[in-house]
């Protein structure tokens, strides 16, 4: 069993900021990748950028300079800053850890960008 618990939504204005946190735990070995994705209503889910065991990093176009995934390897954690928030980028954020064993997707939080 794997769980991953998501944490740091909330709601922010236009150009503001907000973190989020993905700890994984339970019956892990070897994590090969941890990302984010997210949905917005309407829309199919996305990714917006993971990180590999060998520290690559890919984002989507939309979100290039200004989010920014990091991991503590200790803990088992994914992190997404994310900076200069849109009102395009409210959806509900997905954590996704790829192990030994599957895929894994947190349970989501929900980002809402507005004034």
């Amino acid at each position: 069993q794997v769980q991953l618990v998501e944490s740091g939504g909330g709601l922010v204005q236009p150009g503001g900021s907000l973190r989020l946190s993905c700890a994984a735990s339970g019956s892990i070995f070897s994590i090969y990748t941890m990302g984010w994705y997210r949905q917005a209503p309407g829309n199919q889910r996305e990714l917006v950028a993971f990180l590999t065991n060998s520290g690559s990093t890919n984002y989507a176009d939309s979100v290039k300079g200004r989010f920014t995934i990091s991991r503590d390897n200790a803990k088992n954690t994914v992190y997404l800053q994310m900076n200069s928030l849109k009102p395009e980028d409210t959806a509900v954020y997905y954590c996704r850890v790829v192990i030994t064993s599957g895929v894994y997707w947190g349970q989501g939080t929900q980002v809402t960008v507005s004034s």
